[in-house]
């Protein structure tokens, strides 16, 4: 996929499930004011994808694309492809592995977001990922993080104090 390409926007079904092989994406909503939210960036050996929209067959309420120059690999529905590859016992053990990587993230996560400083998030997102420093702007990081650019800004300022 190009820079800025979609994988998938809102309001289609997710056909899909892909995972990242080289590159790097984000899933995001956009509000009625026209602002971004993003909920995850994803980088290599991740899976991105809107689970919810894939299994329910549902018009999805987020946009993916890249970020970077990407490769997947596409898991489609179609067919039955994406039930047949799990019956393969390593690829199964593999995404068992994957979701359960993803899961346990997202729920520490929510965790952080709920019962902690923005300082503090940004500190374990430095310590869990810190090539998400370099790979996303600052105005995608402070999203995903759930506070505003200057938050941030003042976040990093004050760190380098330090």
């Amino acid at each position: 996929m190009r820079k800025r390409q979609f994988l998938l926007q809102e309001g289609e079904v997710c056909k899909s499930i892909a995972f990242i092989v080289k590159g790097a994406t984000r899933q995001y909503t956009v509000d009625e004011k026209g602002h971004e939210h993003v909920l995850n960036l994803c980088i290599e050996n991740w899976w991105t994808s809107d689970r919810e929209s894939f299994h329910k067959e549902i018009p999805s309420i987020y946009n993916i694309d890249a970020w970077e120059e990407t490769e997947l690999l596409l898991l489609p529905k179609a067919n039955g492809y994406y039930e047949r590859v799990n019956t393969i016992p390593a690829f199964n053990e593999m995404r068992i592995k994957l979701d359960d990587n993803q899961y346990i993230a997202a729920q520490k996560r929510l965790n952080m977001a709920k019962n902690y400083t923005a300082d503090y998030r940004y500190g374990e997102l430095i310590k869990l990922y810190p090539e998400f420093l370099q790979r996303f702007p600052q105005h995608l990081i402070a999203s995903y993080l759930g506070i505003t650019k200057e938050t941030l800004s003042r976040i990093r300022h004050q760190s380098i104090k330090k």
